[in-house]
């Protein structure tokens, strides 16, 4: 065993020869911060003050050379060779939310496009949930598997939950909620998740959001208005086509409502049928294009691990600090992706 010490705070715990380091931690209570388990978000990176580790699966996707020589860790791919000290500033200084196990009923069902659910779910009368704009929830499968998604409602309604579930081929619950869920249906969650939420500061926001990554943004959007939206936020949504923006009045009613608001739209490849006058491209791009230095701003990303890598290495060119990007990386499942390979062969078959 090997002994791990968080700086600051000098909190430590044990870990196992060829352990997951971010899974001990989280078994032994400490909130270290982290979002896709997958190494693409960079949520749960530390620097390694002393002591060896390794990533048994080869360097994470959001891991660069000039990281690794910076000292940089991402806990959730490494494993400790020896007693380690990591700084970790992002560790939560507040008082943890406590997560509970609640059972959740399906309020209500909407189709919001052509392969996105609004699911709202109701809490007992008896159980309130408090969480912070931005966090997740896990809805706990029969099988005992897990399906991870981002709360799009403000705190504010602590009865009910708001999901965007966007349909996967081959994904066996999002299919369910599509093609077999119904209102009233029960359903058991773990809640609240993850440490994607707003930090206190004066910095201008810049919130990007790829596809269903929308909803957590969504959530922080409402939660800043109730709060007075006192600093200036530019929302970028990056979608494949225009029937991927299946909120888009909402932050355009935004950028009317406040003079500190903006909100620009972003497709990579229009067709014809979109009669697109907006942005095109990457949605990082389209930041690095309006913001040539990043240094003076705090930026929160959520959506596919390849948008957060890519805008993770773009704005660290533009000058933003490791430590003014959060981001939350949404993760197919394993069973999912094997699924999406299996089609893949019966169809290249």
């Amino acid at each position: 065993m090997y002994k791990v010490t968080i700086q600051p705070g000098e909190q430590s715990f044990e870990v196992g020869e060829q352990e997951n380091i971010l899974e001990a931690g989280l078994r032994a209570g400490l909130p270290l911060p982290y979002s896709c388990r997958g190494g693409s978000c960079g949520s749960c990176a530390a620097t390694v003050q002393s002591g060896e580790l390794s990533y048994p699966k080869g360097a994470p996707p959001a891991l660069t050379a000039r990281d690794q020589e910076q000292g940089r860790a991402l806990l959730c791919q490494a494993v400790a060779h020896s007693d380690l000290v990591l700084d970790n500033p992002r560790m939560a200084a507040e008082d943890e939310l406590p997560v509970k196990m609640l059972p959740a009923r399906v309020e209500k069902l909407r189709k919001l496009n052509h392969d996105v659910m609004e699911v709202t779910l109701k809490l007992p009368a008896s159980q309130s949930l408090k969480f912070l704009a931005g966090q997740y929830v896990e809805v706990l499968l029969r099988d005992g598997k897990r399906r991870a998604f981002s709360v799009a409602n403000a705190p504010s309604e602590d009865q009910s939950l708001e999901l965007h579930i966007r349909h996967v081929p081959g994904g066996h619950f999002t299919t369910h909620v599509f093609d077999e869920m119904k209102e009233r249906a029960l359903l058991r969650i773990e809640a609240p998740l993850g440490t994607f939420y707003i930090r206190e500061s004066e910095r201008p926001l810049i919130l990007v959001g790829g596809g269903t990554g929308f909803a957590p943004l969504k959530g922080i959007m409402e939660d800043l208005m109730a709060q007075g939206l006192d600093r200036p936020v530019h929302i970028y949504w990056g979608v494949r086509s225009k029937a991927d923006l299946y909120m888009d009045d909402l932050p355009r009613g935004w950028a009317q409502r406040y003079d500190n608001v903006s909100y620009v739209p972003v497709l990579p490849d229009p067709q014809t049928e979109d009669a697109w006058e907006g942005r095109t491209g990457w949605v990082h791009d389209a930041v690095a294009e309006d913001f040539a230095d990043l240094s003076a701003y705090d930026v929160y990303m959520s959506g596919p691990p390849p948008m957060i890598v890519a805008a993770q290495n773009a704005f660290r060119e533009q000058g933003l600090p490791a430590e003014q990007l959060y981001s939350d990386s949404f993760e197919y499942s394993s069973d999912t992706l094997e699924a999406l390979a299996d089609e893949h062969e019966e169809k290249a078959g």
